[in-house]
C-alpha cells in the first residue's frame, strides 16, 4: 500500500511536470540532460502555477497544507505561482453535499430539519480536512443563531496514515544518508506533525482549543474568536458563531473600507507576539484563507480567528529562552544569543562562544533599520540554517510549529504594510513581558500564587519541628569512642535545623506580606 503511494506520487510529479520546475533552475549539465530524457515529448498548455495547484491537491491534505504555507511567501515565489497557491487557502474542491448531510445527521442524531433552518447545501468555504456550511439553529436558547456547521472530510485518516509512513521512511533515509539529518532530527519532527494532523482530524478538540483562544483574548480589543456550540458539535461536526468579515488578503477592500492598514499590520505583531509570550498557546495555521478583519461598527478593524485545529503550545522555558534571544537580537547582542545557544544544549559544550558570536552577526546584521519589504525572514532563516549547520546546532522539534507560524505572520504582514518595522514593532512588547516575568511585579504575581500552598503549610511546621526534635532526645547514646563524632553530627543537624527555622520565618513573613498587600488591594 506504502509502495502504491509512492508510485502515485512519483507519477503525479511526471503528469504535471513538477520536475520541470524543480530542475528548470539547475545549471548542472548532467541534471539538464536528464531532464530532456524525463521530459522527452510532453507539453503542457496549463501554465506552471495551475499545474502545481492541481498536483498539491491531488496529492491529499499533507501536500495542501504544504502549498498554503508556500503561498505567503511571495518574496520567494514567482508571481503567477503564488497566485494560485493562495486558491489552496479555502478554494479546495468539496465533497458532495449530501454526504456532508448524511455526516451531520449521524453525528448529531437527528434530520438536518431539526438540527437547522435554512441550512445552505452548497458549501462556503472548502479546505483540505474540512468544509464549511452556513445555517441557523433551530432550537434551544440559541435559536435563529446563524451559525458555520464544519463537517470533516470522509475518509481522511487512511489519506493521512499512509503519507505519514512515507515521510516517517524519508526521515529514516534522512538521517542515515544525509550528512545534517541526525542533527535536524526528522523522526522527532515527523512525529510532531504527525500529532498535530491527527489532532485537526478530531473537531471537538479544534472547539476546544477555539473556546481557549477566546477566553484567552476576553480582555483584549484585539482579535474575535467565534463561540463554540458543544451541544451541536461532534468529533466529526463543530458548530461555531458565524463570523461576517473580509478576507486579510484583500487589502484594497479593507483600505476603501477605511480600515487602518498600518495600524493593522502592527496588532497583527502584537497578537503573535501576545499568543507567544504571554500565554504560550498559539494558533499555528494563520494563512490568509483563515484570518479576516471585521467591518462590522460594533467590532470595526478587528481581526477574526478561524480554524483551530492546528495549535501550538510552548513551555515557560521555551518562552523564556526565546523572549531573551528575541531581546538579545533587537538590542544587536549576539553574545548574548550565542550564550544562550550554550546554555540551552542547543550547540555542544566545546564551541566557543565567540567564533558563533560572529557568525551569528554575519548573518543578522544587514537586516537591521530596514523595513519589511526589504526583509526576507526565509533568507535571514536560510543564512542561519547554514551557519547552525557548521556549528552543529541541534533542531528542537517543539519550535518546528512556531517558526512555520512566524513564516506566516511575516507574508501577512508584508501583504498589509511593507513599510512596518518588524523589530521595533515588537521590542517593546518583549520588554514589557520580560519585566512582567522578571521584576517585581512578577515576583508578586508568582508569590499570590504560592501563598495557597504555604497557608496549609506553615501551620503545621511547629508539629513537624517538636516530632523532629522529639526523634533526636529518643535516639540511643553510642559509645564514648563515637561521642566527637556525634558531637560534631548533631552541630550540622542543630545548623540545618537553625537555617530551615530562618527559612520558615521569612516565608512566613514574606505570607504575611501577600495577605496584607490582598487586604489593601481589595480596598483600592
Amino acid at each position: 500500500m506504502r509502495f502504491l503511494r509512492f508510485l502515485k506520487i512519483f507519477f503525479t510529479i511526471v503528469r504535471f511536470g513538477l520536475d520541470e520546475l524543480v530542475m528548470s533552475g539547475i545549471n548542472d549539465r548532467r541534471v539538464r540532460y536528464l531532464m530532456r530524457i524525463t521530459t522527452f515529448g510532453r507539453r503542457f498548455d496549463i501554465e506552471r502555477g495551475i499545474r502545481l495547484r492541481l498536483a498539491l491537491e491531488s496529492l491529499g491534505p499533507i501536500f495542501v497544507k504544504f502549498g498554503q504555507v508556500l503561498s505567503t511567501r511571495r518574496d520567494l515565489l514567482p508571481v503567477d505561482i503564488a497566485n494560485e497557491l493562495a486558491k489552496l487557502q479555502d478554494r479546495v474542491p468539496p465533497f458532495d453535499s449530501n454526504v456532508a448531510v448524511s455526516i451531520i445527521e449521524k453525528s448529531l442524531g437527528a434530520p438536518i430539519e431539526q438540527l437547522f433552518d435554512d441550512f445552505e447545501r452548497v458549501p462556503v468555504a472548502s479546505a483540505s480536512i474540512a468544509q464549511v456550511h452556513f445555517a441557523k439553529i433551530k432550537h434551544g436558547e440559541h435559536a435563529g443563531k446563524p451559525v458555520a456547521v464544519k463537517v470533516l472530510r470522509p475518509g481522511m485518516l487512511p489519506v493521512i496514515d499512509s503519507d505519514l509512513a512515507l515521510l516517517r521512511d524519508i526521515a529514516i533515509w534522512a538521517e542515515r544518508l544525509w550528512p545534517d539529518g541526525r542533527r535536524l532530527k526528522p523522526r522527532e519532527v515527523v512525529a510532531e506533525f504527525d500529532k498535530y494532523l491527527h489532532d485537526e482530524l478530531d473537531l471537538m478538540r479544534e472547539a476546544a482549543n477555539g473556546s481557549q483562544l477566546r477566553r484567552n483574548f476576553a480582555g483584549l480589543d484585539l482579535l474575535l474568536v467565534p463561540e463554540m456550540y458543544w451541544d451541536l458539535s461532534a468529533p466529526t461536526v463543530l458548530v461555531m458563531e458565524r463570523m461576517v468579515g473580509v478576507p486579510i488578503s484583500q487589502v484594497e477592500t479593507l483600505r476603501a473600507a477605511g480600515v487602518d492598514i498600518p495600524k493593522l499590520a502592527r496588532e497583527g505583531v502584537e497578537i503573535f507576539f501576545t499568543q507567544v509570550f504571554r500565554d504560550g498557546f498559539f494558533h499555528a495555521d494563520m494563512h490568509p484563507g483563515n484570518i479576516q478583519v471585521s467591518l462590522d461598527p460594533a467590532t470595526f478593524g478587528r481581526y477574526i480567528a478561524l480554524d483551530f485545529g492546528i495549535v501550538g503550545a510552548l513551555s515557560d522555558f521555551d518562552k523564556n529562552y526565546l523572549a531573551q534571544n528575541f531581546l538579545a537580537f533587537f538590542k544587536r547582542d549576539y553574545h548574548r544569543v550565542a550564550t544562550l545557544h550554550l546554555e540551552s544544549g542547543w550547540v555542544p559544550p566545546s564551541t566557543r562562544v565567540e567564533e558563533l558570536e560572529s557568525a551569528i552577526r554575519a548573518v543578522c546584521e544587514p537586516y537591521f533599520d530596514r523595513a519589511l519589504k526589504d526583509i526576507s525572514l526565509g533568507q535571514v532563516l536560510m543564512r542561519l540554517f547554514s551557519t547552525s549547520r557548521r556549528f552543529n546546532v541541534e533542531i528542537q522539534p517543539q519550535l518546528v510549529l512556531l517558526q512555520k507560524t512566524m513564516l506566516n505572520v511575516e507574508g501577512l504582514g508584508r501583504s498589509l504594510d511593507p513599510e512596518l518595522d518588524l523589530w521595533k514593532t515588537a521590542k517593546p512588547y518583549l520588554e514589557r513581558w520580560m519585566n512582567e516575568q522578571i521584576g517585581w511585579r512578577g515576583w508578586f504575581e508568582r508569590l499570590q500564587m504560592e501563598a495557597p500552598q504555604w497557608s496549609k503549610t506553615i501551620p503545621q511546621l511547629p508539629r513537624l519541628i517538636h516530632h523532629l526534635l522529639a526523634e533526636r532526645h529518643d535516639a540511643p547514646r553510642s559509645s564514648n569512642d563515637d561521642t566527637m563524632r556525634l558531637l560534631l553530627t548533631e552541630q550540622k543537624r542543630t545548623n540545618r535545623l537553625l537555617t530551615t527555622l530562618l527559612v520558615v520565618g521569612l516565608v512566613a513573613i514574606a505570607g504575611a506580606g501577600v495577605v496584607i498587600a490582598e487586604m489593601w488591594m481589595g480596598h483600592l
